[in-house]
């Protein structure tokens, strides 16, 4: 597992608009059985209901997806799915955005 790592949805329920999702728990943390993810939504489906600072985007391969950081959430680790994209160089909005949630600032 790593930080800041988008792994596939592997819920099939969800998958549609939540096709990634995005582990943000510390690497320390990885013996626990949970993790901390936000949920990443396609661009197109996600537009009208963001705030910049709240829910950046991401372009993951040719497609642009918008992290719904409102929607964080703790799952089992056996939830995720493969590893997909690393999103470490994207670190400070993905902090942004949960210290946002956190403090409004």
């Amino acid at each position: 597992m790593g930080q800041f790592f988008a792994y596939k949805n592997a819920n099939p329920k969800t998958r549609s608009h939540y096709p990634f999702l995005l582990d943000i728990q510390s690497d320390l943390l990885s013996e626990l059985k949970t993790t901390v993810v936000i949920p990443l939504s396609p661009a197109k489906i996600s537009a009208p209901m963001t705030l910049s600072r709240l829910n950046p985007t991401f372009f993951l391969g040719a497609e642009t997806f918008t992290a719904i950081t409102q929607d964080i959430a703790g799952i089992d680790r056996s939830q995720l799915g493969a590893k997909a994209y690393d999103l470490t160089a994207y670190r400070s909005e993905i902090i942004s955005a949960v210290d946002f949630v956190l403090s409004g600032i």
